[in-house]
């Protein structure tokens, strides 16, 4: 194995890892708890490429498929998967793709855009998914679902901006990238 794909791979790991940590950060306001989550799929997007961005959400989330509790609440398994919130899980991969794709470009502006596009489609998949399990009107839906989030979650766009800047310097400057 060649010495980037092994940095690759444990990096991938320890994104998972740290997503499944800051899952556990949480509080519960409804259908939908709040948690860190998303701060680790933006991270994942600033500081991999998107295949192995995708790989790391992956992980994540196959991880919790199986029953290693990461999920918000130490939750695991397919029913929490396939349950109200698994289609926002699922939406986490769409958040780390769209914003290590946009990184490419190395321009603030197209990493915020990009961050917002994976934002967006993780609430569009996430909101219809919750629709369709719960029976939820989109109003509703919406109200329980993006509504209390999305300050927070551009909160956490730009910390996962500024903490993955400053993790790309130091990286570069100990040669391990």
């Amino acid at each position: 194995m060649r010495k980037s794909q092994a940095r690759n791979l444990v990096q991938a790991a320890l994104l998972a890892a740290v997503t499944a940590v800051l899952s556990q950060i949480q509080l519960s306001i409804g259908p939908v708890p709040f948690n860190l989550a998303v701060l680790g799929a933006y991270l994942a997007g600033m500081l991999m490429t998107p295949g192995w961005a995708l790989v790391s959400l992956t992980v994540y989330m196959m991880l919790g498929l199986v029953g290693v509790p990461v999920f918000a609440g130490m939750m695991a398994g397919p029913a929490v998967l396939f349950g109200q919130t698994g289609g926002y899980v699922i939406g986490y991969i769409a958040i780390a793709g769209v914003t290590a794709a946009a990184r490419q470009w190395n321009k603030p502006a197209v990493t915020a855009l990009g961050m917002a596009v994976g934002l967006i489609l993780c609430y569009g998949f996430g909101t219809a998914w919750f629709m369709v399990v719960t029976g939820n009107s989109l109003a509703q839906s919406l109200a329980w679902c993006v509504t209390p989030f999305v300050l927070p979650d551009v909160c956490k766009a730009a910390c996962a901006y500024a903490l993955g800047r400053m993790l790309e310097r130091r990286m570069a400057k100990a040669g391990l990238l």
